[in-house]
């Protein structure tokens, strides 16, 4: 552990965690002749404590130190076998060495020697199970037909790595036994170097595994796209023929359903492709770091996987572009629909206004006309009672002209009844 401060600086609480990373999980060291069995474990992040409590339970039966309880990675002799335990993101590793003198290299195993009820309990699911065989120097070298022989199949596959210090052959075949098989002739393989080319043979057999896991969906998928990409392609012709509202609505309905499939597509895919991304270009870093030469006559580790593998890959690659073509051409898509419905509306709304302007006009009109009517009958109605009253003034014995006095006041009466109403009018309005 860093102290708090490195010449009275403190230092970063990560430093010494991110310092030690490139320390984890570092090669075994390895010497001919020994077997190897290795399984790469699929199962969830969550399940970690679980593991951790099972390779401590195989530790306590052997007799040695288990690992802590937050570990992810841990390395123990336990006698019979020597156990190496890999937490990755997604799977773990176990990988068991068993150093002895062999003649059948893939007769007994260093699996062998594990508890099986210890095996049976691992959570997961098994991804690859991989048997290796470190031959010595003096190992009967193999002819072709005795490797066909040995791994049951007439495709093997080798070459010859390490800058000359060995020679590895394979034939990438799950056997009767349910693992794929590797043996490697050493030639003058340090121990440290055998315990690399060990890591990166078993990493190349579970990394090809799991970026091929992304190869079903793009299967899947495929057709899917195609049809998505036709349904697009057929909505977007399509719009340059609509002319109403209605149908611009429609086909932006359709769109968005579009956009939502599409959305789901890239939501299941995308983890996975980008896994299948990284653990290629994983694989071929090991395939860079085995530096082939070829056996003449032998196809290379690195030409099996530019010819298997490669398509796979670039398949995978081509759907997931498909799928991020396809989003942003149906967002294309969507954002013009969207600009032509807009303008339809605010053409609806200029319409609606310009109807709404026309019938206030006409209430004003109207209001104006009913206003005069509304002085002439007032007025009317006035000028009768100002007629009763000087009729009435009349039968009283005062000297009135009824007629004229009417006659005067007509204009007083009219304007007063103008004055009033607008006078109204104003209080109305506010």
């Amino acid at each position: 552990m860093l102290p708090g401060e490195t010449v009275g600086i403190a230092n970063h609480p990560l430093r010494s965690q991110l310092s030690n990373e490139v320390h984890a999980r570092p090669y075994e060291q390895i010497t001919a002749p020994v077997q190897v069995s290795h399984l790469a474990v699929l199962s969830d992040e969550a399940l970690l404590p679980e593991e951790c409590k099972m390779v401590g339970a195989l530790c306590e039966r052997f007799g040695v130190a288990p690992p802590s309880a937050s570990a992810r990675h841990y390395s123990i002799e336990m006698g019979m076998f020597r156990l190496k335990w890999e937490r990755h993101s997604e799977f773990s590793a176990y990988t068991f060495f068993h150093s002895a003198a062999f003649e059948k290299p893939f007769q007994e195993t260093a699996i062998s020697r594990v508890p099986g009820e210890w095996l049976a309990q691992l959570p997961g699911q098994i991804l690859t199970a991989t048997h290796m065989a470190l031959a010595p120097g003096d190992y009967p070298r193999q002819t072709i037909e005795q490797l066909a022989a040995l791994f049951a199949s007439n495709n093997v596959t080798g070459s010859v790595v390490s800058g000359g210090a060995a020679r590895v052959w394979t034939d990438f075949h799950i056997h009767a036994d349910g693992f794929s098989r590797f043996l490697i002739q050493d030639s003058s393989l340090r121990s440290r170097q055998a315990g690399r080319l060990i890591q990166r043979l078993y990493e190349i057999e579970q990394y090809r595994v799991l970026a091929l896991l992304a190869f079903p969906l793009a299967q899947q998928y495929g057709q899917v796209l195609s049809r998505l990409d036709q349904a697009l392609s057929t909505l977007t012709g399509e719009i340059v023929e609509i002319d109403n509202l209605q149908d611009e609505q429609s086909a932006l309905d359709e769109l968005t359903r579009l956009a939502a499939e599409v959305e789901q597509i890239s939501s299941k895919t995308s983890y996975r492709f980008s896994a299948a991304a990284a653990y290629y270009d994983i694989i071929h870093q090991r395939l860079i770091d085995l530096r082939e030469e070829r056996i003449q006559g032998v196809q290379t580790l690195h030409e099996f996987m530019q010819r298997r593998l490669a398509p796979a890959m670039h398949t995978c690659r081509s759907v997931d572009q498909r799928i991020q073509t396809l989003a942003q051409r149906v967002t294309r898509a969507s954002n013009l629909l969207r600009t032509r419905v807009d303008v339809s509306m605010e053409g609806q709304t200029k319409d609606l206004l310009r109807s709404m302007d026309r019938r206030a006009s006409m209430q004003l009109r109207m209001q104006e006309t009913v206003e005069g009517l509304s002085v002439v009958v007032l007025s009317y109605y006035l000028l009768g009672i100002v007629g009763y009253g000087l009729k009435a003034a009349k039968s009283a014995g005062i000297a009135v002209n009824v007629e004229l006095g009417i006659g005067i006041a007509i204009p007083v009466v009219v304007t007063a009844v103008f004055f009033g109403v607008r006078r109204l009018k104003r209080l109305a309005n506010h």
